[in-house]
């Protein structure tokens, strides 16, 4: 059976209080941390937070601090963290561009980023569509095997940090304000050939706008400006 999935948005960062795309791979704020200690309280109140066996998280600075500030009494009870480049954020921008291994390995000792694929940071496209490329294609083909890979795993409860952007287009169709988080499960339709992977949403996130009631209510999905070539109007509140 799969897990139940624990889906984060990462606090508040640099480039979401004044839209600098500029600064690459955006660090939190000092409110971002604070909303990360928000964040803390509110899983630990919850039934779900409290069994969390795995925590997934985007290898962008602002995600994993966001893991080690929010998660860290689970992370020092021994629940092991994961660093996936597949949870990055979409666009090719700087601030959503993540950094070398080498580097963010530095910074996050704590994490293993062995099974990085260190091609990252490379969100051109070259025509060649590659996996982490910004492109429509791109995108939806690694939330699908985002959530391939989450069908397969054997814990009961995963809690998975990720970014606004990606949620809303590859994932869910949902949108998140900074560290709030939403409780979706996740089942195969066997009605399709394909065997469709479906993610539903829990009644009480859905209702009140994400467990922290900070989130729009209702489905978004991915809207023309997306994936435009100039992308001026994405919303810097939203990455």
């Amino acid at each position: 059976m799969p897990p139940t999935i624990i889906l984060i948005r990462h606090a508040q960062a640099e480039h979401n209080v004044n839209g600098d795309w500029s600064i690459r791979d955006a660090p939190l704020t000092g409110f971002g941390k604070q909303q990360c200690l928000e964040l803390q309280e509110s899983l630990q109140k919850s039934e779900l937070g409290n069994q969390i066996e795995s925590i997934i998280v985007s290898v962008q600075r602002r995600a994993l601090q966001t893991a080690a500030i929010a998660l860290d009494w689970l992370i020092q009870e021994g629940v092991p963290v994961t660093p996936d480049a597949n949870w990055q954020e979409f666009t090719d921008r700087p601030c959503d561009t993540g950094s070398p291994i080498d580097v963010i390995s530095r910074e996050f000792p704590q994490y293993d980023f062995s099974s990085v694929d260190p091609s990252f940071t490379d969100k051109a496209t070259n025509g060649s569509n590659g996996p982490f490329a910004f492109t429509q294609e791109a995108v939806l083909a690694r939330g699908r095997a985002c959530l391939e890979a989450l069908y397969l795993r054997p814990e009961k409860v995963v809690a998975v940090i990720s970014h606004a952007g990606f949620l809303r287009t590859a994932i869910c169709n949902r949108k998140f304000f900074n560290a709030d988080w939403r409780v979706f499960d996740l089942s195969k339709d066997d009605s399709l050939e394909t065997g469709k992977l479906v993610l539903t949403e829990r009644v009480d996130t859905e209702k009140q706008g994400g467990g922290m009631g900070r989130s729009d209510i209702g489905v978004f999905g991915i809207s023309e400006a997306d994936f435009s070539s100039i992308n001026q109007t994405w919303d810097h509140a939203e990455t």
